[in-house]
């Protein structure tokens, strides 16, 4: 049985293992079947917190391009065993990763989580859906974006790197509300402060 780790490790990338000595660590990882490829909860709870995604095509020549795709987090959906889907907005309006998929369904995601220096990979084919039941199912509610169509990946292997070199990243938003607290509980020391010096006095 071919492991599912050779949609990536191809007989050029594991001669290249070899020459370099990792060829034996990723042999017992292929001996397991190699990478995972159903959805679990590993990965479901990591799109659940997913609010950026980089989107790789190419197209029909061979020619590669990636897309960034974002939302509120959680815009990425499990919509079956080994299938994703997020709604896609009305954008620039290039189409490239449209066209690619047209012509080249093949395609990969890229998911990285900046806060806790965890990155996924995620190899599959992708389509385009004009499907408005789709696209209303995977329209984050409440998000003031246009969703022009929705996307639907399916899951041929998935594999979750390791941490180095990610630089830690806090979300802006994370921030805002880390100071929010800091600030009320200052504010309330130093109400306790002026309370205290008043008895005091």
């Amino acid at each position: 049985m071919t492991p599912s780790s050779d949609i990536a490790f191809t007989p050029t990338v594991k001669a290249l293992q070899s020459a370099h000595g990792s060829r034996a660590a990723y042999a017992k990882m292929e001996a397991r079947g190699g990478f995972r490829t159903e959805i679990d909860p590993t990965l479901t709870a990591f799109l659940a917190q997913v609010d950026t995604a980089y989107l790789a095509t190419a197209n029909a020549a061979g020619q590669p391009y990636a897309q960034h795709r974002g939302g509120p987090k959680g815009f990425i959906r499990v919509v079956g065993p080994r299938t994703l889907g997020w709604a896609d907005y009305e954008g620039n309006r290039q189409y490239i990763s449209t066209g690619n998929l047209v012509e080249n369904d093949k395609a990969f995601l890229f998911l990285m989580d900046y806060a806790h220096k965890r990155r996924i990979k995620l190899w599959g084919r992708a389509r385009i859906s004009d499907d408005p039941a789709i696209l209303a199912q995977l329209m984050p509610e409440g998000y003031r974006a246009r969703g022009e169509q929705a996307v639907l990946f399916e899951i041929d292997a998935w594999d979750v790197n390791c941490p180095q070199h990610i630089p830690q990243k806090i979300d802006a938003a994370d921030v805002e509300a880390a100071l929010a607290r800091l600030n009320a509980r200052i504010a309330e020391l130093e109400a306790e402060n002026a309370r205290l010096k008043g008895a005091m006095s």
